[in-house]
């Protein structure tokens, strides 16, 4: 067996920090956000994303909302290259958004990131170079100063592009890549190496990216960079301070979210959190968890299912099902505790008010989902489940006591089938146990005279094709058919429970009514359907008749 040495990995070091500000804060507002699908998310992909599937994603992530798009490399490929100058050139990009482009530390790539650009009304040109210790060290075998002059050439050589095309409102932007591997203080002396070159006013201002290109250490420690970064940077209030973090350590978002409390104002990321090795930051579950603080995303995510079908669509890549907020069965109970929860929460809830419901922490309708969904059977879900999903797909609201006597029925069906039991398997169980089962009888017609306070009934019944006469007389219609019935087959019972209710909102609804009888040493329930309500209710007493000499024709075999 493989033994794991721990003593080759080593702790990274944390930022020496007395004075942390950002563990008090609250995000009160959604930072800049910044697409990287096209570029991150595309680099990442086994098959890179053809013409037709980038375009339909930018339009997308502009109809989600997003206002800055990095759209490519276009010096790296011809493949961005022309996309670039297709969105361009045929007037793709609303005025309202700004197209990002990136760009290597290099003369040539600068140049020819540059010519992927005319005719654009404004772009971010985000120029990078690597500044951690293992890059200088061990890839590019340059000292520090080496590596900060890389940086200020090519801060350099991007003021001199966009002032070769001055009818472009040009952003710059500028990453030390594998920002939270390097030392901090070094950090600063680059990025402030390259403020001096371009210069930056607060009313023109320069992003600064800190990315986490490789996820090294908790989210709090990102923060304290972030934080200290800030503190020490020159002309911070002519900086724009982005963030974009990997997910190596599974903690991408709470990394992002602790670094905009620590000072940051923009954030990188993809949608669904597509990117190299683990992935990028998750906009989506950024942004939902602050809209499930009071917080305004400034994105619209209300049509999450067409969101996923392009994200998968264009990435070939399947949304996990417990993806949180986007997955299929991420507001899915099938617990019956969970399930009789929220069908509880959800009918006392009145629209408008603060969403308060055990389970859901926010209303699945905000994504596009419906409450249908929300609850699904298999073979741990509960009654008070069952119940809702009746209710909400065929407006059968079952009383408590029928919602105790249908739920084994359903987790039988589910545990013979080992799998999840659909709304319509629901409803044939419920129909073939309460509305048509074995043997019943259908009322024909019946008629009723009132006599001195007492009802008497005649009514006609039919079995197959054979139809009986009934007559009861009683202290109303109900307990004269029972008087009548039970003469019928020869034994006595009594109605329990009963309840009714209309299964529409007009007069041409249909009305639904519940019984649970006693009858011999058994109770049993029954449930019938009718164009009035008396008719649905004689209809229940003899489904649930006949029901009681079934399970009687069951024991004596």
């Amino acid at each position: 067996m493989h033994r794991y040495e721990p003593s080759k990995y080593r702790p990274f070091s944390t930022v020496a920090k007395q004075d942390r500000r950002w563990p008090d804060k609250v995000i009160e507002q959604a930072p800049i956000w910044c697409s990287v699908d096209l570029r991150d998310g595309n680099q990442a992909l086994i098959d890179p994303m053809t013409p037709a599937q980038k375009l339909e994603m930018f339009d997308m992530l502009v109809e989600v909302g997003f206002k800055q798009i990095e759209v490519g490399f276009p010096a790296a490929s011809q493949t961005d290259f022309d996309f670039v100058c297709k969105l361009i050139d045929e007037d793709r990009i609303p005025d309202d958004v700004t197209i990002q482009v990136l760009t290597q530390a290099r003369k040539d790539v600068i140049e020819r990131t540059y010519q992927s650009l005319r005719g654009a009304k404004k772009a971010i040109v985000h120029v990078y170079n690597s500044t951690s210790a293992v890059q200088r060290e061990q890839v590019f075998k340059l000292s520090p100063q080496e590596i900060i002059q890389i940086a200020v050439d090519g801060a350099t050589w991007v003021k001199q592009g966009a002032a070769q095309q001055p009818d472009t409102e040009w952003q710059f932007q500028y990453s030390p890549e594998s920002f939270t591997g390097t030392e901090i203080d070094y950090a600063v002396d680059v990025c402030n190496a390259v403020i001096d070159v371009w210069n930056p006013t607060p009313e023109n201002k320069i992003i600064l990216n800190l990315p986490a290109t490789v996820e090294v250490a908790t989210p709090n420690v990102y923060a304290d960079q972030i934080e200290w970064f800030c503190d020490h940077v020159k002309q911070r209030d002519a900086l724009t301070i982005s963030l974009h973090t990997h997910n190596d350590r599974g903690c991408g978002v709470a990394a992002s979210e602790l670094g905009v409390l620590a000072g940051a104002d923009r954030v990188e990321g993809t949608l669904l959190g597509n990117g190299e090795r683990t992935g990028n930051l998750d906009i989506v579950t950024m942004g939902m968890n602050l809209y499930s603080q009071g917080v305004n995303p400034q994105l619209d995510f209300s049509r999450m299912d067409k969101i996923i079908h392009v994200v998968e669509k264009c990435t070939a890549l399947k949304v996990h099902p417990r993806h949180p907020y986007a997955g299929e069965l991420v507001f899915a109970a099938f617990s019956g505790s969970h399930q009789d929860a929220i069908n509880k929460c959800l009918s006392q809830y009145t629209e408008g008010a603060p969403w308060q419901v055990a389970y859901l922490p926010i209303d699945p309708r905000d994504l596009g989902r419906s409450y249908q969904q929300v609850i699904r059977i298999n073979s741990q879900s509960g009654k008070g489940g069952v119940a809702y999903v009746l209710e909400q797909e065929h407006a059968i609201k079952m009383p408590r006591w029928l919602q105790v006597d249908f739920s084994p029925v359903v987790q039988a069906e589910a545990e013979q089938t080992e799998a999840e039991v659909s709304a319509e398997q629901i409803y044939d169980l419920f129909q073939r146990t309460y509305l048509q089962p074995n043997d019943h009888m259908t009322l024909k017609s019946y008629q009723v005279n009132r006599e001195q306070g007492n009802d008497k009934m005649e009514a006609v019944l039919v079995d197959g094709a054979a139809e009986h006469h009934i007559k009861g007389e009683g202290r109303g219609v109900l307990e004269a058919f029972v008087a009548g019935l039970s003469k019928h087959i020869g034994h006595p019972f009594v109605i329990i429970d009963y309840n009714e209710h209309t299964m529409g909102h007009d007069e041409a609804s249909e009305a639904m009514a519940y019984v649970q009888i006693s009858i011999g040493r058994q109770r049993v329930c029954g449930a019938g359907k009718s164009r009035d309500i008396l008719g649905a209710t004689l209809n229940a007493v003899l489904n649930a008749v006949a029901r009681s000499e079934t399970a009687s024709k069951q024991k004596v075999a």
